[in-house]
């Protein structure tokens, strides 16, 4: 299957209380992920905006980052990601980022479930 871009929808939204809009483009097409996968998106951080502290239970997050920079919380520990950095948040741990700089920064998004049907 390929899915063109202009197939994908975009949702502007808030995450998990965090500061501003951003938007996220469904790289399915809005086909809905596959078995094991709860989440694929390429996400669109404007300067200021960011998604608030929240824990993966029984999944793994991936923040993949395509271009800008922010301030990822890792656990209660702030790191500097930019582009190319991969951010990994499994069971039981917690995350969040913000966009600190001038420029968008974006990403890609992909939640992996631990078993079961999704």
């Amino acid at each position: 299957m390929v899915v063109q871009r202009a197939s994908m929808p975009v949702q502007e939204t808030t995450l998990r209380g965090g500061p501003g809009t951003l938007f996220m483009t469904d790289l399915t097409g809005g086909k809905g992920p596959c078995k094991n996968c709860r989440l694929i998106s390429d996400v669109r951080i404007p300067p200021g905006a960011g998604i608030g502290k929240h824990q993966h239970l029984n999944e793994t997050e991936y923040y993949i980052i395509l271009e800008g920079s922010g301030i990822v919380m890792d656990n209660g520990k702030e790191v500097r990601v930019s582009a190319g950095d991969c951010v990994i948040t499994g069971h039981g741990a917690e995350h969040s980022i913000l966009n600190d700089q001038k420029t968008d920064l974006r990403l890609i998004a992909v939640i992996i479930t631990h078993g079961g049907d999704k």
